[in-house]
């Protein structure tokens, strides 16, 4: 009994801290101004890309991971999913990409938060179509921010997009273009 007792306060104060770091996680953006800035600040730049070869394109059809590291599959891709109006999922995914480098501890939180108001909580301006279970799992890996945060909310948006993005994107004009 006297083990529980002098553990307590230990149990007290961390559970106190980690309500703190989430109170700030999950706080509401300050104005609606907030909710319309889009995750890439940075105007995007026009692909500087060629159309690619019959043989790398006919690829796509059975791998998302060529048209991601394809700069035009990737663009056309995106395009594709705009006009669909879907392209959240994409998004967050290179959103994820993009947090897995960043170094510094600082930078790591003030970018998990953005990613997190931006397509995680419940209605997140382009909220991504996760399970309950995925959500909880990353909300509780955002206490402490590292590389891997949000890995398992990526992985099950890579297989909803490789599942059901992929082959509409396959089917369309789009594609259908890129393979005449």
């Amino acid at each position: 009994c006297s083990y529980g007792v002098s553990i307590a306060p230990y149990i007290f104060s961390r559970a106190k801290e980690i309500k703190t770091k989430l109170g700030i996680l999950l706080q509401k953006p300050d104005s609606a101004v907030d909710l319309v800035i889009p995750y890439n600040e940075k105007p995007e730049k026009p692909a500087k890309t060629q159309k690619p070869p019959l043989d790398e394109a006919l690829q796509w059809r059975d791998s998302l991971d060529k048209i991601l590291q394809n700069n035009y599959g990737l663009a056309s891709f995106k395009s594709f999913l705009k006009s669909e109006f879907s392209e959240e999922n994409l998004e967050f995914w290179l959103a994820c990409e993009d947090y897995k480098k960043i170094k510094s501890p600082a930078k790591m939180a003030e970018k998990a938060k953005k990613i997190y108001e931006e397509f995680i909580q419940t209605e997140a301006p382009k909220e991504v179509n996760i399970d309950h279970f995925t959500k909880d799992i990353t909300t509780k890996n955002l206490v402490e921010p590292s590389p891997s945060s949000f890995d398992v909310a990526q992985k099950r948006i890579y297989a909803l997009m490789e599942k059901d993005s992929l082959p509409r994107f396959v089917r369309s004009e789009f594609y259908q273009e890129l393979i005449k």
